[in-house]
């Protein structure tokens, strides 16, 4: 293990390719067994988790979960202009820079996250070359991959989905990239993208044969990637490559080409010369879907111990039956119950209390303005940030996942609810959070420090797997495809409680085809979870996406200004003002932590919305975790009342004053929106341009481009100085 651990170690020579790996390999790593290997995967793990890059800090944190119409920026433009500018496509505002285009006016220096996120990613690619490399140098390396499923052909299948997963990110953050497979050599140049993604596909369908499921190996859990998660990486390389991206055109005419020379051909959307640059599709894309179908569809058919949580479990003295709820309360485990994973994840990226950096739900959840060590809960910053005409206009109200996905309230610190408000910030301003992860929660919450709640980071559900098969089925066969209709009903029927009440048949109308239906679908399904940037991007929809965007903020913003009220669609209406006062909930209900809140109560205050509230008994927890402070006891004043929430009360009427007499205090809510117009409106998609392609990727940073010697240069109008 020591000597595995030495082997990674090293560092190649490059310079502008930060690859972590030996320079060749040597004969006893070559003829190591199970233990060693393992002992080497599992340092790749722990990169892994703590780098974040897809899952956690870097790039997703900064760009990925909040930039789309469902999901926001929390912070102002100008007290994170490089956030923001990487979100919504490089769109500076012309009161800053004359109208400058962002990526001719932004240094590559700007922001550290270019460089971090492209050289971790190549240390981990490194390091994955060193096992596949030892693993495919072994004399019997053909007997066992044509052989039954052993403990070193599945090591050997997580190293090549580690180094797949990392290549498909790198495609998707920057697009061409360089292609390394082999230790100790250095790139000449990019290598095109279609190249790459079609060579670890070809590893993925190599390797899937001889992984275990989750479940059929006491040695795989779903902290591993096995074979269901590579079944389902196969399906999203092959959705991203299928769709539409933005390519250079500066690198030549033959630059994009498939392993055995073929030139491929694109249906072009858009072109930009100025900066060499076109968005489109390929022409071959239903091959691509093809194979997505083949492997998602393997997927859903045999799946080891991973589940459609289609039913809720849960009985008590709450009110449950919403499964999708259940599925983020089984991630919510505390240290003493470590080691467990949802029934619906394919992989999460596990997590442990007392290791630094656990962003969810600090990041990724519920917020709280509690201090840093000792409250209850400790901070939450929470970056991801849903849009309010998500939240009202978007969600039908008799769906499940709105409450789960969405919420109004965060926490003092001190174990009592307090509101969030629109004005742009962080923890209790920012606007409305996510609320799949929450500390208050887990099992046994983890009050000593924040940053340490232990919560894994969902990076696959079973959901997903059902909603691209769907997805791909329907592009391929039509709308009358049985399997496709069916596994998209089963999903939208869960978030409704039954096929009946989705209204899949008004979904699929509505539209206009159901390929369509299931990429919205996904919309509610994964909200707050990073998906939606890139369905926009891949399936061509910002060209009628982002319009619609602004026209709706637009309407919402005026209706607040003139009425002081906007009614949606949907019959919710958005207030200028809420009232809201806390309340005793133990004394009212038996409990502070609330659950879904049952039909006949959705006029009661304090359940509605539901699932928020506090930790029952913040006291016990403190106590537990040998905490310098006293959490709140019997008695205590924890949960929020909110009126108004989503019916108008007139500020100035009988009810407001009737409201005020009863303890309720006003409190701005859409005003805010108002006053903030341009962060909610004009400076979303600030970069975007109809007819124009999109640049929705991160620039090479400034070591990657000073260092190559000319082999490397960014596109797309980006600066190389």
């Amino acid at each position: 293990m020591i000597g595995a651990a030495m082997l990674l170690g090293t560092t190649s020579c490059s310079d502008f390719l930060d690859q972590s790996s030996p320079s060749e390999v040597d004969k006893d790593f070559v003829l190591s067994g199970e233990t060693s290997l393992r002992a080497t995967l599992n340092g790749i793990y722990e990169n892994w988790r703590s780098y974040g890059l897809s899952h956690g800090n870097g790039t997703f944190y900064n760009m990925i979960v909040s930039s789309s119409d469902t999901e926001l920026q929390p912070e102002g433009y100008s007290a994170q202009i490089n956030r923001w500018l990487m979100s919504y496509f490089w769109g500076y505002s012309t009161e800053d820079v004359n109208g400058a285009w962002g990526t001719e006016a932004v240094n590559p220096d700007g922001n550290g996250s270019f460089d971090s996120t492209w050289n971790n990613f190549y240390d981990l690619i490194g390091k994955c070359n060193a096992i596949i490399q030892a693993f495919e140098a072994r004399e019997d390396y053909e007997a066992l991959l044509n052989g039954p499923v052993t403990a070193l052909t599945q090591i050997y299948g997580e190293a090549i989905a580690m180094r797949a997963t990392c290549y498909f990110e790198l495609i998707r953050h920057y697009g061409d990239c360089a292609f390394l497979t082999v230790q100790g050599e250095e790139p000449d140049g990019l290598t095109n993208r279609d190249y790459v993604a079609e060579y670890i596909l070809n590893d993925l369908k190599k390797v899937i044969p001889v992984m275990y499921r989750s479940g059929e190996s006491t040695i795989i859990n779903k902290s591993m990637f096995n074979r269901t998660y590579a079944e389902g990486l196969v399906g999203r390389i092959c959705l991203w490559m299928g769709g539409y991206q933005t390519r250079r055109t500066d690198l030549g005419d033959n630059f994009y080409t498939l392993a055995d020379g073929t030139v491929l051909s694109f249906t072009k959307v858009s072109e930009n010369a100025s900066r060499k640059c076109f968005y489109g599709r390929r022409n071959d894309w239903r091959s691509l879907y093809e194979i997505a179908e083949k492997y998602l569809g393997d997927a859903y058919q045999i799946h080891g111990d991973v589940v459609f949580q289609s039913s809720d479990p849960r009985s008590g003295d709450r009110q449950y039956g919403n499964p999708f709820q259940y599925v983020f309360q089984q991630m919510m485990v505390g240290y003493e119950v470590d080691n467990t994973y949802a029934d619906e994840s394919v992989y999460e990226v596990p997590e442990t209390n007392a290791n630094g950096n656990s962003e969810r739900p600090y990041a990724f959840g519920r917020p709280s303005e509690g201090g840093g060590s000792d409250n209850y809960p400790c901070k939450s910053y929470s970056q991801a940030r849903l849009s309010p005409m998500y939240y009202y206009g978007d969600f039908d109200p008799e769906d499940m996942r709105r409450d789960v996905t969405c919420v109004v309230t965060g926490s003092t610190g001190q174990g009592a609810e307090q509101l969030i408000n629109f004005k742009k910030g962080s923890r209790t301003t920012g606007g409305i959070p996510l609320n799949k992860w929450d500390e208050n929660r887990m099992t046994l919450p983890w009050t000593v420090k924040q940053r340490q709640s232990g919560i894994n980071n969902p990076f696959m559900r079973f959901s997903d797997i059902m909603l691209m098969l769907a997805e791909v089925r329907a592009a391929l066969h039509g709308d009358g495809d049985a399997t496709a209709r069916s596994v998209y009903t089963e999903v939208r029927a869960r978030a409704f409680g039954s096929a009946a009440k989705a209204k899949v048949d008004e979904q699929i109308s509505k539209w206009g085809s159901l390929e369509r239906a299931v990429i919205e679908e996904r919309k509610f399904e994964f909200g707050g979870e990073g998906s939606r940037r890139w369905d926009l991007i891949r399936a061509n929809l910002l060209e009628t996406t982002v319009p619609a965007f602004w026209s709706a903020s637009t309407q919402m913003i005026n209706d607040l200004r003139t009425k002081g009220y906007h009614e949606f669609e949907n019959g919710n209406v958005i207030s200028n003002y809420v009232w809201t006062k806390l309340v005793d909930a133990k004394s009212l209900y038996g409990y502070r932590l609330t659950t879904q809140c049952p039909a006949d109560k959705q006029n009661d205050p304090v359940l509605y919305p539901g699932w928020r509230g506090q930790n029952d008994d913040w006291a016990s927890v403190g106590q537990k975790n040998n905490a310098k402070a006293a959490g709140p006891t019997a008695g205590d004043k924890t949960n929020l009342a909110i009126k108004g929430l989503f019916t108008f009360i007139d500020p100035d009427g009988a009810e407001a004053a009737a409201l005020e007499a009863d303890g309720y205090t006003k409190q701005p809510w859409g005003i805010d929106i108002a006053n903030n117009e341009n962060q909610y409106n004009r400076f979303v998609f600030a970069g975007f341009k109809q007819n124009d392609p999109p640049v929705y990727m991160l620039m090479m940073g400034p070591n990657t481009i000073k260092n190559s010697n000319g082999k490397f240069t960014n596109g797309y109008g980006f600066r190389n100085n």
